[in-house]
């Protein structure tokens, strides 16, 4: 796990925004939208349509939506982030 993976996880314990994870880490969009795109991949985070709303990897549209999607990490993700 690269030090920006963990970090991304380390924001990812609730359900937030992409806009919102970007602002905590200060991090560019396309910065963040590379490191989360390698996390979904690997199924560490998930993605959201809303709150409620769990998407599949199925309905994953990531490169056309990432910005619009909220995201959580995963059981596997939390394990891995807590491993290191």
């Amino acid at each position: 796990m690269t030090d920006d993976e963990f970090d991304v996880l380390d924001e990812l314990y609730f359900v937030y925004s992409f806009d919102h994870v970007k602002d905590e880490l200060s991090w560019e969009s396309e910065h963040l939208k590379t490191v989360l795109k390698v996390l979904v991949d690997k199924g560490w985070v998930k993605c959201f349509k809303d709150v409620h709303r769990e998407l599949t990897k199925e309905e994953v549209e990531f490169d056309s939506n990432y910005n619009q999607y909220l995201y959580l990490a995963s059981k596997a993700g939390l394990f891995a982030h807590n491993e290191r």
